[in-house]
């Protein structure tokens, strides 16, 4: 069965799967470079090999989402994807449902920390990130392997509010909603507890390796994920649209602080248009 790691883009999503590839994909918990591929992203054109459909319309692959989940889940083994998707239908088409999902963590951050990374990522003014995460039609593909992929990893993100409040209230199958914050704050109480509650739901009645769990949280620290990317370069990192080199990937990390680094005026906007979330998860 399929277990989501879902998120907002540029909320703590890498940072998480790094931690959970190393932890069980590998034997002693120490993440390497290699290890985050096995947590791969839905959806993406691999799965969509078997089916035929026009790459290069945008909301095609949708009504394959289902079937495609379910060519993965004949394996019958759990297995962990990440997606930035919002949770529900495009086009009358279901993201996923409880036949084909175990569950999932939705990982949330601060939206005026988000908006910073946001502008880092993408390259964007002030006024085109906040743009950008209150648009209810936004979605994302990638527009680097266009030409060979079209739209097939095609996600619908839908804006900050939409995308967090879709996972919250689903009631199709169990979802742990994960602060950033926290996960920074108590990495290895936090950790242990999402551990647990996957291994709850797929009935892995295995205890807990807390040294492994001890070593995927320090092989994962911020500044180790930004010196291997620095090294040897980050599969998810973009080209820069203004220069011939890669975008730093693991940008500030923990020293994303707004207070420091976002104008007062403009995280007063990011909270009035958030408000009602921002409040419910104790940001305000």
């Amino acid at each position: 069965m399929i277990f989501w790691i879902a998120s907002y883009p540029k909320s703590g999503n890498t940072w998480l799967r790094a931690l959970l590839a190393s932890y069980y994909y590998t034997e002693d918990g120490l993440y390497d470079e290699g290890v985050i591929k096995y947590i791969g992203q839905f959806p993406e054109k691999n799965h969509f090999k078997n089916f035929r459909y026009d790459q290069n319309i945008v909301l095609d692959t949708t009504r394959l989402w289902l079937k495609a989940q379910e060519n993965i889940n004949l394996e019958k083994k759990l297995r962990f994807f990440k997606t930035h998707n919002a949770f529900g239908k495009v086009n009358g088409n279901p993201f996923t449902d409880s036949k084909n999902s175990l569950g999932a963590i939705y990982i949330v951050r601060d939206p005026r920390n988000v908006i910073t990374s946001l502008k880092n990522h993408y390259e964007l003014s002030d006024d085109q990130a906040y743009n950008w995460m209150i648009n209810e039609k936004n979605y994302i593909y990638d527009i680097h392997n266009f030409e060979k992929d079209g739209y097939s990893d095609f996600q619908f993100v839908s804006s900050w509010n939409t995308n967090y409040t879709s996972w919250n209230i689903q009631k199709q199958f169990p979802v742990k909603i994960v602060k950033y914050e926290d996960l920074l704050n108590e990495t290895f109480l936090v950790f242990k507890d999402i551990v647990n509650f996957i291994n709850i739901l797929n009935k892995n009645n295995e205890v807990i390796n807390k040294e492994k769990l001890k070593k995927a949280v320090s092989s994962t620290l911020f500044d180790k994920l930004k010196s291997i990317e620095q090294k040897s370069g980050f599969s998810e990192s973009l080209k820069s649209k203004k220069e011939d080199k890669k975008i730093p990937f693991f940008y500030l990390g923990p020293k994303n602080d707004w207070k420091k680094i976002l104008d007062i005026n403009f995280a007063k906007k990011i909270e009035k248009v958030f408000e009602k979330n921002m409040k419910e998860l104790k940001y305000l």
